[in-house]
């Protein structure tokens, strides 16, 4: 079954959406938590179809929007919301990875007679890779993780003192997006929480504290988070196993919107070594 769109409510904060994709047998199936990456959504390309092979191998696979992602609950595709997506900051999708981790594991949880809360896998996807080395390296209850296209590092992301002391004055810098062609904004509230959580925040730092098994998957020829990034991780995580795709892009050659019925042949390489990977 597909169950999309559900809502998480929470106390004192944006709600999220996500979706749960499994089979009904009343079996418990390992859980995987997908988070997305920076300007995506869970609705994104072929995460549908992502989530379905997922499905059809026996695991129980979450995929959710960050807060403020720029999605809203009525439309959670795109960025209506830019004003939320001003607000976004690292450890707001940490807080929020969390959340949902919580809500999966609570009495509480819809589905819980379908879900073994001691096998949980956390992917994420560029930034969502970083966001979920961190949480890893925080949460025993993580039992696995693998990342996909991950960044490295956070604070290299910021660009130059320059262009932050400009950030600075104006208090918000804009980003365009090339899809979409929004003037996306982001609040200097973005980088201040940055520098006041600089440790928790340092990705080789969280690396250094795993000791779970770890799939660092990236294409060779990534132009938004290049293939050094993948060095760095797995540098820093010897025992993690590193698995390179050739040749390929920052999204294993799918695409928004994706009409096509079969994953493309680098993202479905992708999946099938990671299901491999959890299953082992």
């Amino acid at each position: 079954m597909n169950h999309k769109n559900y809502v998480l409510n929470r106390h004192n904060t944006k709600p999220m959406l996500w979706d749960a994709f499994f089979k009904e047998d009343q079996m418990k199936k390992p859980v995987v938590i997908f988070c997305h990456g920076y300007k995506g959504f869970k609705d994104w390309g072929s995460w549908d179809l992502v989530a379905e092979a997922f499905r059809k191998q026996g695991l129980f696979f979450v995929k959710f929007n960050f807060s403020h992602n720029g999605g809203t609950m009525e439309n959670p595709i795109d960025f209506p919301d830019l004003n939320a997506f001003a607000e976004n900051n690292y450890t707001k999708e940490l807080d929020d990875l969390n959340d949902m981790i919580d809500f999966i594991v609570s009495k509480g949880f819809p589905f819980k007679n379908e879900i073994d809360t001691e096998n949980i896998t956390l992917i994420g996807h560029s930034r969502g890779g970083g966001i979920s080395i961190i949480k890893a390296s925080e949460d025993s209850r993580i039992k696995r993780l693998i990342t996909w296209a991950s960044v490295s590092d956070f604070g290299s992301r910021f660009g130059s003192a320059e262009s932050i002391q400009q950030w600075e004055n104006d208090g918000v810098k804009y980003v365009i997006n090339g899809r979409t062609k929004q003037e996306m904004p982001h609040h200097y509230q973005f980088y201040e929480d940055f520098l006041h959580n600089t440790e928790r925040l340092n990705i080789k730092r969280a690396c250094l504290k795993l000791n779970i098994p770890f799939l660092i998957v990236h294409a060779t020829e990534d132009p938004s988070v290049t293939f050094e990034a993948a060095l760095n991780l797995s540098s820093w995580c010897p025992k993690a196993k590193l698995l390179e795709i050739k040749g390929s892009n920052h999204v294993f050659g799918a695409s928004h919107p994706w009409n096509a019925t079969n994953l493309p042949n680098d993202l479905n390489q992708v999946v099938e070594n990671s299901i491999k990977f959890i299953k082992n």
